[in-house]
This record gives C-alpha cells, structure tokens and sequence, in this order.
C-alpha cells in the first residue's frame, strides 16, 4: 500500500490512471474516506491521473493524538504528492478537502494549475459544534455523532432512499478512528481562512448545494466565490456531499472547468472519428470523399465527432451503445453494421450487444431486434 509520511504519520494515497494525464488530487470530507470519490472515478480516470487519499484519522492513514490544523492537513497532502512525484496538480476538496484546498491555494500556489472548492467554508458559523462533536467522539466513539452527522451529509430525501452510498457512507463514519476525527474537529474549529481567499491567484470554481445545512450556500460558498478573484460558481440542488446526490452533474461540472476547451473542431472530430471507427475506415473515407461529399465529409467531422462526441460527459462506450440502439430502431442497417463492426473491435462485448438488441426489442419492436441480431449472428 502506498505511504507518504508527514509529520509522524503516514499518510495513505492511491494513485490510479495513466501517468502521462494530468494529475488531479481528490480530497474527502470530515467523517469519510478516499472512497467518497467512487462516483467520479469511471469518467475522471479517462483524462486524469488521479490521487485520491485518506486524511488522518481517517480509512488507511495513521491517527495521531492531539489537536490538528488545516496546516497541518496540508502538508500531508503535499507530502502524498511529492511521493507520487509528481509537481503541478489540480485539486478538489469537498467540505474539510475544501478548507485544505483554500490552504494550498495561498502556500501552494506553484504547483496547482486549478482549484475546485466544494461545500465547504473559510469560517465554520458555530465553532462550538466541532468542539462539540469532538468531546463526543473520545467520550463515545463514532456512534456518538452518528445520526447527526448523516442527517448534515445527505438531503432528507436522499438520506431516507435506496442509494447504495448512504450506507457505504455510514460505514466509513463509522469506521474513522475517533482521535484523528476529534484532531480534524479542531482543525476545523480554530479555522479562519478569510484573510486568505484574497491572495489565492489559481483558476477557482465554488461548488455549493442549496439543500447543503452543515455549509450553506449563504455565508459560505458565496463568500469564498465573492472573495477569490475570478472565481467561478455553480450551485447545485442537493446536500452537504453534493458529489454523490448528483454525481453525473458533479463530475460534469469538472469537466467544464478543468477540461481545456479545444478550439479545433475539425481536428478533435478526426481524432475521435479514428478513436472509434478505426483508421483504415476514416482514410478510406477521405480518399474517396468528392467535391460533391467533401463538405459533407466536413460536416460530419466537425459537428458529430468534433462537437457531440468529444463531449466529457458520457463514455465512448455509452455513446457506442446509444447509436447501435438508435440505428437499429431507425432501421439504419448500413450505419448499424458499421458501428457494430467498429465496437465490437474495440471496447464492445457480445453481451453489451445482447443488452441493448433487448431493449430495442421492447420498445422499437421485435422485427427490428430480430434484423439487429440477425447481422450481429454475422460477425
């Protein structure tokens, strides 16, 4: 497993994703572990190296007595990364990641090339609360702040549904060892970052939740978005672990901010065309382009590979399986096959195929499945 040590302690990371992709630093709130994250993973791991790692007191990483400060935080964050050796990042932090965040901002304004701050605060309203909950966690373990703390995580509606994550949430509370979630209670209690936000110079989104009670959006998100020059915002309907209410629009919201913006769509078009269907397709397409198809060959390119295809917010994969539904429904059999031929050389399985050929059997008919299992029989 992975270490870095800091100040005593060692500091559990976990590295994952290509190495020549920038490096994005993932970084949880109080309570929780690097698995908070699980929701952005699949999506994040197809642009980004991402470092995901677990805070003091917190999953795999050591638990030291005493009081903590976000400096202190900081530093093991630092640590993970110059371990990763790596230099520059960008970072995000949700609720406690976000104080550690606005931290960096200012004392590690070399290395991070973007700063996303999600429900979080440079000044908690009641400091109290924290010393509070850190007095209840030595005096009675974990399950002293429990029911509290879930209800201050998730919306009501969220908190009271089927979603898998409540749980895993809860057990990860449940599992953090009660000294080094008290240490992070300090740290958080004895807070005051304002005087910061006005020197943090990197490209910075807020994330809020307008369902958010342990950070509102009021007094908290809108103060660091007012305070740090530049910044961007964007506010979501959810609660306090807005990443997991709404993980599709969470990621997305990344993706608008740290994805560069290509300006190029003719060539980003060629270059997913050919990710997709294959050189030997997309060269042969060109040679036998005409002056009556070129710009047919252009438009194509430029706005269904170049503009909808490139988008971040599905995977390649989904898209592959939404146009063999479509084509079959449509009875487009000529791009069906293509398409077909195409994933099926590439991420497809005959079982992905078998799922879709279903639905469009119930819901664009029989015959049509039945044509589209009939070619599939074929390759």
């Amino acid at each position: 497993m992975p270490f870095a040590i800091s100040e005593g302690a060692r500091v559990f990371y976990r590295l994952e994703g290509a190495e020549d992709k920038p490096l994005l630093v993932l970084v949880h709130s109080l309570g929780v572990d690097h698995g908070l994250w699980d929701p952005q993973m699949p999506a994040l791991l197809r642009y980004f190296q991402v470092l995901r790692l677990d805070l003091r007191g917190h999953g795999s990483s050591d638990s030291l007595p005493g009081d903590y400060t976000i400096e202190r935080l900081g530093r093991d964050m630092i640590a993970a990364v110059d371990s990763a050796k790596r230099d520059s990042f960008a970072y995000c932090g949700l609720s406690l990641g976000g104080m550690i965040g606005q931290w960096l901002g200012e004392n590690a304004a070399d290395r991070i090339t973007h700063l996303v701050l999600a429900n979080t605060s440079p000044r908690v309203g009641a400091p109290e609360l924290f010393e509070a909950r850190r007095k209840a966690v030595l005096e009675g373990g974990m399950t002293a702040v429990e029911s509290a703390v879930m209800e201050r995580y998730f919306s009501p509606r969220v908190l009271a549904s089927s979603n898998p994550q409540v749980a895993t949430t809860r057990t990860a509370l449940l599992a953090a060892d009660p000294v080094g979630y008290a240490g992070c209670c300090a740290a958080i209690r004895d807070m005051d970052q304002r005087p910061l936000l006005g020197r943090i110079s990197a490209p910075t989104l807020v994330i809020g939740g307008t369902l958010d009670t342990a950070t509102p959006w009021e007094g908290h998100g809108d103060l660091l978005a007012a305070s740090i020059s530049g910044a961007r915002s964007v506010v979501f309907e959810a609660g306090h672990l807005s990443n997991v209410e709404l993980p599709s629009a969470f990621t997305n919201a990344l993706f608008d901010f740290l994805l560069p913006q290509s300006n190029d769509r003719l060539a980003a078009g060629f270059a997913m065309r050919r990710a997709i269907l294959g050189d030997a397709h997309v060269d042969r397409s060109i040679a036998n382009s005409t002056e009556l198809t070129r710009d047919f060959q252009d438009l194509i390119t430029r706005y269904a590979w170049g503009t909808v295809w490139t988008r971040p917010g599905l995977d390649p994969k989904v898209r592959r399986l939404l146009v063999l539904a479509m084509t079959a429904s449509l009875g487009r059999w000529e791009e069906f096959r293509l398409h077909l031929r195409a994933g099926l050389a590439g991420d497809l399985e005959l079982t992905d195929l078998e799922e879709v050929l279903l639905q469009v059997a119930i819901y664009a008919g029989v015959p049509a499945a039945n044509t589209a299992f009939q070619i599939a029989s074929e390759k």
